[in-house]
């Protein structure tokens, strides 16, 4: 968690972002005033429209703002070029989606080494490193197991070990427990607050779950393309049983 006074990892200001022109056009955001401390768990929530997933897309640099200022480790990413946004992306953020989007006939392993293979990184520091990240989950024993061979719950453990293989300095989830029963859900909450607590890795979530946002201390609630409000210090899991 950052400190006091300390300047948050990601800003934005005055964030808005419309699509489309004349007739056709939306405003999904209408300016975004945000911070986001290292080392923070967040969750985001809001209704379908409300500007959550169009921030998320900007905070994973895979969309940029119409208007305001993004600041990320005090560097303006409204300003980069796609490809230095794929830079950006590449060294200081993971990926965690809904359907664990992992190649069906290849095995957990070498789903969580492709991170590192874009990288260009040699193949023993890849195993190294991958073998590493299947034990932050847990997984190390199923190294040479396919999806098929794996469980819902084991396949968003590779999906999010294959996120974190980079030691990113954020961590995106985007419904990460929404295709798992509620058991597998739990257990993907408390992996992801043991990586939170352990690693530093700030997590932002977004979720539509009432008891997986518990697990967040902050929770943002976006609605009709605003902020609505931001709730601090929830403990993590105070409402799971």
């Amino acid at each position: 968690m950052a400190s006091d006074g300390a300047a948050p990892i990601i800003r934005l200001r005055n964030v808005t972002k419309v699509y489309g022109e004349g007739a056709t056009q939306f405003q999904a955001l209408k300016g975004i005033d945000l911070d986001i401390a290292a080392g923070d768990f967040v969750a985001v929530m809001g209704p379908s429209g409300s500007g959550k997933s169009t921030t998320m897309n900007i905070l994973g640099c895979l969309d940029v703002p119409s208007g305001g200022t993004f600041e990320f480790r005090g560097h303006h990413v409204e300003t980069l070029g796609r490809d230095e946004r794929a830079l950006l992306r590449r060294r200081y953020l993971g990926f965690v989606f809904q359907g664990f989007n992992l190649l069906a006939r290849t095995s957990a392993l070498e789903n969580v080494e492709l991170p590192l293979l874009y990288r260009g990184d040699a193949k023993a520091e890849r195993r190294e490193a991958a073998m590493a990240a299947l034990a932050k989950v847990g997984l190390d024993q199923w190294w040479d197991h396919t999806p098929a061979e794996l469980s819902g719950g084991q396949q968003q453990r590779v999906a999010i070990a294959r996120a974190i293989v980079t030691q990113p300095d954020v961590l995106l989830a985007d419904e990460p427990t929404g295709n798992l029963d509620s058991e597998r859900s739990v257990e993907i909450m408390k992996l992801l607050s043991d990586l939170n607590a352990q690693s530093g890795i700030t997590v932002l979530m977004v979720t539509h779950e009432p008891d997986m946002a518990a697990f967040a201390r902050t929770v943002i609630h976006f609605k009709d393309g605003l902020v609505e409000r931001v709730d601090h210090n929830h403990r993590q899991g105070e409402t799971v049983d």
